[in-house]
């Protein structure tokens, strides 16, 4: 091949080469579809395409073993309207299956450190296999309970955060009202200027009234779901303020009153309990040895002057 013909073989090449470098360059500086739709319907999460997962090798393997295992656990132990409420409560994206899977991961941990303390104890004494049995069965049992005690307290310690965050919700949204903006609006504004559990809340709200439902019947379904009865007042007042058509910051105002309320009242409650919870100590500890202090040397007199 003649110089002038590589050189041509060359030149086609490098230009080729430049083409899909830029054309890459201009096809990543595009706006995507999604930078440019999900703006607009922020408040629609399940426009959202989930993203995709992909199914390991472990979890190909002991998937059916871990299912089998979690419907077991739901026949023993049943209740799963409760777990499903608790769920919902808990803010978990999960369903009563994919709960029952996490007990019987618990579980499985809870045999493994049994497991590991038999085989330590077989180092020097050899167990019997009864109570090698008993052990993982209590161990798995243990584990199983562990989890839905674990998922109480996440219910507790999300309406903790909510119940702290409602009353200044409810005066961002009474300002706003008072301000003359339409509920929605107010409802808009404090969704997209907070973040929190009850914001979050509040979002899926505002996201079933821009699908076209009513402004009433989103509260209602969250005065209903609320395992909290200040927020099923709070959602129950607005709902029938939107309804009647009664001062909605009127409402707001009174709403957030009677949660700082009850705020203080659980507080004056929580120190009541702690204050006898204080005694404790001071009873069998403080006590007891003030009085050894206060008669130990007489005792020890009386047996020194004692013929």
């Amino acid at each position: 091949m003649t110089p002038s013909a590589w050189g041509a073989v060359l030149g086609a090449t490098l230009a080729a080469g430049l083409l899909l470098i830029f054309s890459r360059v201009a096809a990543s500086r595009r706006p995507r579809l999604e930078t440019r739709v999900l703006p607009y319907v922020r408040d629609l999460p399940l426009l959202v395409p989930p993203r995709a997962t992909t199914t390991s090798a472990t979890r190909g393997v002991f998937g059916p073993v871990l299912a089998a295992a979690a419907d077991g656990v739901e026949r023993v132990l049943g209740g799963a309207d409760s777990v499903r409420r608790r769920l919902e409560r808990a803010g978990l994206a999960m369903a009563v299956p994919e709960f029952r899977v996490q007990q019987v991961r618990w579980g499985l941990v809870a045999v493994g450190f049994a497991a590991a303390y038999l085989l330590l104890r077989a180092l020097t004494d050899q167990p019997s296999a009864g109570f090698a049995v008993l052990l993982c069965l209590t161990a798995f049992a243990t584990g199983v309970l562990a989890r839905d005690q674990h998922l109480s307290a996440q219910v507790k310690q999300r309406e903790r955060r909510i119940m702290a965050e409602l009353p200044t919700v409810a005066e961002l949204l009474a300002l706003s009202v008072a301000a003359g903006e339409s509920p929605v609006a107010a409802l808009d504004r404090v969704v997209r200027r907070s973040g929190g559990e009850f914001s979050a809340d509040l979002a899926r709200v505002l996201a079933e009234i821009r699908t076209g439902e009513p402004v009433a019947s989103p509260f209602d379904e969250l005065a209903s779901t609320s395992g909290l009865p200040l927020v099923a007042r709070f959602a129950q007042g607005i709902s029938v303020a939107v309804e009647r058509g009664t001062p909605l910051a009127d409402v707001l105002h009174a709403q957030a009153a009677d949660v700082r309320d009850a705020g203080r009242r659980e507080l004056i409650e929580l120190a009541a309990r702690r204050e006898i919870a204080m005694m404790v100590p001071v009873v069998f500890l403080v006590l007891p040895v003030t009085v050894l202090f206060a008669f130990w040397p007489g005792v020890v007199g009386l047996s020194l002057t004692a013929p």
